[in-house]
């Protein structure tokens, strides 16, 4: 069995990931204006989304555009661009289950035109040390795109945010949230998951990472529920997806490059010009996942001080 096909044995979905920076980088604030979304009102949102969000909204009165008139190279480089324009020095990198020509169209829907859900996470760590400023008006910007541009509807989209009117993002809550998805999801189905927040890493407990740290997702609660590793996503996001699902997520976050610990990357560096295989991909570890574990039984590391390195906070 080729590798190839090991990877749809273990991995059925078909699993795209936009990151803002490679896991040793960071991610900041940015002012949305300068990237002329609708009626921003001067609101500020993390630089990924913000870029890639500038990139989509490709009509200069401001009308929402869909993507796949633009190639997955052309998006990255622009949202590089854009980030570049503002002072920023990251480089965002497409991560995939599947070897993506980037040079094709990026399509983020389905063309079996199934359901389209998402899962949006925004959290600004309200009172807390490291608190971010942008990341409500990140899923507020990319709720809007989903459902004017590309035809979401509100009723299959669950929205996680620290702002006193939705759902806390907390450890249960995303791990619920994902575990939603997954449930709900039928082939011929698209999947958007957005996560805006602070990224870190742990220690590596399984030996899986060439770095010898996982990368982790910290939710608002994770002083006292700990943070939720590459690991655990891999295991109850990406792994039990259903066959025939196309799902696509953005990652706003430090150390984002491979959270989803996927197989295939493409680095929008200028150096590198087609998708490459991750040479720190472990295919054993996929394939001793067991994806019946319930993710809040696997309690991340809790760390008093997670946040110093992350985000530059504007």
């Amino acid at each position: 069995m080729s590798f190839q096909d090991q990877i749809n044995e273990q991995i059925p979905a078909e699993v795209r990931m936009i990151s803002g920076c490679h896991d040793t980088q960071t991610s900041a604030d940015a002012n949305i204006t300068a990237f002329e979304l609708p009626n921003p009102a001067g609101r500020r949102g993390g630089a990924c989304t913000a870029a890639l969000l500038g990139v989509l909204y490709n009509d200069k009165d401001g009308d929402p555009q869909d993507a796949s008139d633009q190639s997955w190279v052309d998006v990255l480089r622009a949202m590089r661009e854009n980030l570049a324009a503002e002072g920023f020095s990251q480089v965002p990198q497409l991560s995939s289950s599947r070897i993506i020509d980037v040079n094709d169209p990026m399509v983020i829907c389905n063309p079996q035109g199934g359901t389209k859900r998402a899962v949006l996470i925004g959290i600004n760590y309200v009172g807390q040390n490291g608190e971010l400023s942008g990341c409500h008006n990140d899923v507020l910007n990319i709720s809007k795109y989903l459902t004017r541009c590309l035809g979401f509807e509100q009723q299959n989209m669950m929205t996680l945010m620290d702002d006193g009117q939705h759902e806390d993002p907390t450890y249960r809550n995303i791990t619920s949230a994902f575990q939603w998805i997954v449930r709900s999801s039928q082939p011929g189905d698209t999947v958007w998951i957005h996560y805006s927040g602070h990224g870190g890493r742990l220690e590596d407990q399984d030996g899986d990472e060439e770095d010898g740290y996982d990368e982790t997702l910290i939710p608002v609660d994770f002083q006292s529920e700990g943070q939720i590793r590459d690991d655990d996503l891999l295991k109850h996001l990406v792994k039990p997806m259903p066959a025939g699902v196309l799902m696509t997520c953005l990652m706003d976050c430090c150390h984002s490059g491979t959270v989803l610990d996927l197989p295939y990357n493409f680095i929008a560096d200028g150096e590198h010009h087609g998708m490459e295989r991750n040479d720190g991909f472990d295919l054993g570890n996929i394939m001793d996942a067991v994806a019946g574990v319930a993710m809040a039984a696997a309690v991340a590391g809790v760390a008093d001080d997670v946040v110093d390195e992350c985000c530059t906070i504007l």
